[in-house]
């Protein structure tokens, strides 16, 4: 396995994507990118509520955590988080981002209440297929199973409205999603 620097992976994912990230403080490299496509598998704490699997993921790169929100039609969320600088490319064409946090959310009357716990998993991600890409979390936390699988068209919205073909874990715009926002609002 070969261990890359966030930096040059990202620039490389960018590149193949059509999306730059500015070279800059951490802080300054934020971006969320909303991708659409087919939910295959949600599971929170155990429960498969993948009928549920809203066709959309969203996947962020801040203050040096990627993140990969799934949401449901029910209100429930979840999201695997993990630090950047540990994104690996396992095969030419297979990255994973290891996973050192899940955060289960449920939407009610007050807002979304997330459960944020320590997990050990991860995320895999194919370079895109002619208009496809898979991105597969799995990850344990408290005894419990936590899983997403999403297949994507490509075709995705950043924060700043430019569609752009932003790889998964990776920042799609420089000048996309400075607010901070890291989760999904279902």
């Amino acid at each position: 396995m070969t261990i890359r620097s966030r930096a040059p992976l990202l620039a490389h994912f960018a590149l193949a994507f059509s999306g730059l990230l500015a070279a800059g403080p951490a802080s300054a490299q934020q971006a969320e990118v909303k991708m659409s496509g087919q939910c295959e598998r949600l599971v929170i704490g155990g429960l498969d509520i993948t009928q549920n699997c809203r066709e959309q993921l969203v996947n962020t790169v801040s203050r040096g955590r990627t993140t990969f929100d799934f949401a449901a039609w029910d209100g429930q969320s979840l999201s695997f988080s993990g630090a950047g600088a540990q994104h690996e490319q396992t095969e030419e064409t297979e990255q994973l981002q290891p996973i050192s946090l899940v955060v289960p959310g449920m939407k009610n009357a007050e807002g979304i209440v997330r459960s944020p716990a320590p997990a050990v998993g991860s995320c895999k991600f194919s370079s895109p297929e002619p208009g496809k890409t898979r991105i597969a979390c799995e990850a344990t936390s408290q005894g419990k199973t936590y899983a997403g699988v999403f297949v994507t068209d490509t075709k995705s919205d950043a924060r700043s409205g430019a569609k752009t073909d932003a790889k998964p874990g990776q920042a799609a715009a420089p000048d996309a999603a400075k607010d901070g926002s890291a989760s999904p609002k279902p």
